[in-house]
Order: structure tokens, then C-alpha cells, then sequence
């Protein structure tokens, strides 16, 4: 089932300027694949690196977090005072440069989950090519 901008923002708490999924296009209760369109106009390019631009990959983390948030909101709902964070991040290897105009997909799965905590791996893609692979762990923080 598809999820657009206003389903995502009903899941997780991420808005604008630093919601970096568009559209989930696949979620079961172990996975999810997420797209996420990089406008060659997003302010993060003017200044990484003007003259070569390339988007962070600390933001293509951050876009796999999302997309794993949005996994664990949709099959495990923490509780309303309650949000996933990022508690660990492992074996982060970067493949290929991700540049203005890509469109990049988001593949989280879930492997495991010990009490609060939600072990999961991410691949984000560009086309056929793997720019990023992780592992990645969240808990359940109180909010406020």
C-alpha cells in the first residue's frame, strides 16, 4: 500500500526542511522501500560543495532513519509520548556519490527486536547502483 507526504507526516514527526522521503511505495511488517527525489535546488548542495556538488551522507542516513521510523510507526507503534531514535549506527559503507537530480530508493529492513530496541539494515540505491548500506538501531525515547 503507497503512502504520499501527508501519510508519512501522519507516522513520523519530520517536516520540512528535513523530511527526506517522499513517497514509501512497499511496507510489510519487516520492510519498507521509500523514494526520495533530490531537487537539484535543496540548499544542502549550494554548500556541499559548490562547485562539485554532492549530497551529505550523513543525510542519506538520515533518510534510511526516516524510512526505518516510518516502519516501526506503521507495524510497532511506540507509545503517543514516545518516538524512535537512532541509538547505534555500524557498518556504514558509502559506494557512489549522490548528486542534484537523483532520485534515490530506500530499502529498511527490520531483523530484529529485543524489548524497546529495533535492530534494522538499510540499502539506498540510485538506479541499480548501491550508494549506501547501514545498520542501524532505535529505541522508543520519551518525548519531553
Amino acid at each position: 500500500m503507497p503512502l504520499g507526504r501527508d501519510d508519512i507526516q501522519k507516522l513520523i514527526p519530520h517536516r520540512d526542511p528535513f523530511l527526506w522521503i517522499d513517497t514509501v511505495s512497499e511496507i510489510t511488517v519487516t520492510t519498507i522501500v521509500a523514494e526520495k527525489f533530490l531537487d537539484p535546488q535543496l540548499p544542502v548542495f549550494a554548500g556541499h560543495y559548490p562547485e562539485f556538488p554532492i549530497f551529505p551522507g550523513v543525510l542519506l542516513c538520515e533518510a534510511a532513519f526516516q524510512a526505518g521510523a516510518i516502519l516501526i510507526a506503521k507495524n510497532h507503534p511506540v507509545t503517543d509520548d514516545a518516538v524512535p531514535v537512532v541509538t547505534r549506527v555500524n557498518n556504514v559503507k558509502f559506494r557512489r556519490m549522490v548528486r542534484p537530480g537523483d532520485s534515490i530508493r530506500l530499502e529498511v529492513k527490520l531483523t530484529e527486536v529485543i524489548s524497546s530496541a529495533y535492530l534494522l539494515t538499510g540499502k539506498i540505491s540510485v538506479g541499480n547502483d548501491v550508494a549506501v548500506r547501514l545498520e542501524f538501531t532505535c529505541v522508543a525515547a520519551k518525548v519531553g
